[in-house]
């Protein structure tokens, strides 16, 4: 089996980019529209702050073509919660606001966690137990993001992969890099990008990473996002991983 690669950024409102990344007078309205043209894949951080409507999903899911997807960062109302095993209500008023509106361009949904949060079986257990396979009959993945040490656990992994969940891969200095278990996607952040290098990631970085993804794509979909770090080298790095992968 093989998946398919989408490589993205995160978000696509930042004003740097205006002029490096985006054209000299491009309207902002048609941002979005223009990462659909020129990258695969981005994620969605309004969703993190804020409920959105489903019409804005839907007119989301016009500006981009055939074949590009968004993954959706979950409320911080679901994650930055002291007991996670409480957040049935707030993960229920997330998954209901819209999302199907997306259609086929729906990715994975990101699950966020604070740098500070400790990993505790239980309650992460029961976290995951909450997690909805779909919705109105469309499908969800998840992807967990957890970025404190004590989830450097075997049992973490078990528990992740027995909820059908991604274990999100983050290259960064001070965040685990953990591998989940083959759930058929994988997903990886990539935070190391250095406003020196035109591309974010040096050449060979660049052709590191495709070498990795492509061996990930052999499990099923990946998805590979150019956040943090020089934010503003994002949209070069993702071009340069895209045309890496040809």
């Amino acid at each position: 089996m093989s998946g398919r690669i989408r490589v993205g950024i995160g978000g696509w409102t930042y004003e740097p980019w205006r002029g490096s990344f985006y054209p000299e007078g491009l309207r902002q309205k048609d941002e979005l529209a223009y990462v659909g043209q020129h990258l695969t894949a981005t994620e969605i951080n309004a969703t993190y702050y804020s409920t959105q409507k489903p019409a804005t999903f839907a007119n989301w899911a016009k500006a981009v073509p055939d074949g590009f997807q968004f993954a959706v960062k979950a409320s911080r109302f679901c994650t930055n919660r002291r007991v996670l095993a409480e957040a049935g209500e707030s993960i229920a008023k997330f998954v209901n606001q819209g999302l199907v509106e997306l259609g086929d361009r729906l990715g994975p949904i990101l699950w966020q966690f604070m740098p500070t949060k400790k990993f505790d079986a239980e309650d992460f257990g029961a976290f995951l137990k909450l997690l909805p396979q779909s919705v109105e009959g469309v499908k969800l993945r998840h992807a967990l993001e957890v970025r404190h040490e004590s989830f450097d656990d075997p049992y973490f992994l078990e528990l992740a992969g027995e909820a059908g969940a991604a274990v999100v891969f983050a290259d960064h200095a001070e965040y685990p890099a953990l591998q989940g278990h083959d759930v058929g996607f994988s997903y990886a952040r990539l935070m190391r990008t250095v406003e020196e290098e035109p591309t974010g990631y040096s050449p060979g970085d660049i052709e590191r990473w495709a070498d990795w993804i492509r061996a990930q794509a052999r499990q099923g979909d990946a998805y590979a996002f150019f956040i943090s770090g020089a934010k503003v080298r994002a949209p070069a790095a993702a071009q340069a991983l895209i045309v890496a992968l040809e």
